[in-house]
């Protein structure tokens, strides 16, 4: 889930209960403050305004997973413990990004913080930002720890998807998020147990398609709405940088009423001719699935 932010760069609050409905509506359980949401530059005031905003607007079904990112351990105990008071299902745990870490290190890491957060951890991988990958072997050493719950995982490798998947699928206690977006109808299919698209912010009935045909196992239906929300995720996406995909993915939800196209320094919002081409991109593609 995007962070929607007013103009003083405080989390917009309406904007958040809006955006909660709209995902409560299509079955989606929403990861605040993950990379879609410019975790790394919302101060710990706002990041618990927008999960307890989250929390309040949630429905009656509807899990709330908050992201932790950070270089300070201590801090990030605190926020999480703070995260889950406010009424948080989950904390999401990216690996701190400044030092490369051992894959002994990256271990002593997260069990530190699943022994002193007092509620569930799921660790996550997202080798785009943090420069370092969690190693696989680290990933089964701690997913026997009865606090970590799982982990998404948002690296580009299929063999990497696949190995993990078949390794627990059938592992109740462990759960494996996919967070590549191309990849949510085959990860689904190989076993997968959720999909976190950033693209779902954007046209979440879409992704509540992809998902229900994949309950059904209907997988002509889910990989037809791959195809389709593939096409919405070039839209923003294609040719340009991280950041700057995720200001065009705020100015297609500000051209659909559900927040403003602000962005929090050190990003920076879209030119008047990129937000003119890509709402016209997505309104003409809108028009063609109907």
């Amino acid at each position: 889930m995007i962070t929607p932010l007013n103009k003083d760069l405080t989390v917009d609050i309406e904007a958040v209960e809006r955006i909660m409905k709209l995902f409560d509506k299509n079955g989606i359980h929403p990861l605040l403050l993950g990379t879609t949401g410019e975790s790394s530059s919302i101060s710990e005031t706002e990041s618990c305004r927008m999960v307890s905003a989250a929390v309040k607007a949630k429905g009656e079904n509807q899990c709330v997973y908050a992201g932790l990112v950070g270089n300070q351990v201590d801090g990030l105990i605190v926020r999480g413990n703070k995260y889950l008071e406010l009424g948080a299902d989950c904390v999401v745990v990216t690996l701190p990004s400044y030092y490369v870490l051992t894959p002994a290190q990256m271990t002593t890491f997260y069990t530190q913080l699943a022994d002193e957060i007092s509620g569930p951890v799921m660790m996550y991988n997202i080798k785009a930002t943090t420069q370092m990958t969690i190693p696989l072997d680290v990933v089964e050493q701690l997913s026997v720890h009865p606090n970590i719950f799982g982990l998404k995982d948002s690296e580009r490798d299929f063999e990497r998807m696949a190995e993990c998947i078949v390794s627990y699928k059938d592992n109740d206690g462990f759960s494996y998020f996919c967070g590549w977006g191309a990849q949510s109808a085959g990860s689904l299919e190989l076993g997968a147990d959720g999909i976190v698209p950033s693209t779902g912010n954007i046209v979440p009935e879409m992704y509540g398609k992809l998902y229900s045909a994949a309950l059904n196992k209907d997988w002509k239906e889910c990989n037809k709405w791959q195809e389709i929300t593939d096409k919405v995720a070039v839209i923003y996406q294609k040719d340009r940088t991280l950041g700057e995909s995720l200001a065009a993915l705020k100015v297609l939800m500000n051209g659909e009423g559900l927040c403003n196209a602000i962005m929090m320094p050190p990003l920076t919002e879209l030119s008047g001719t990129e937000v003119n081409l890509i709402s016209e991109k997505f309104a003409e593609l809108t028009r063609i699935v109907g």
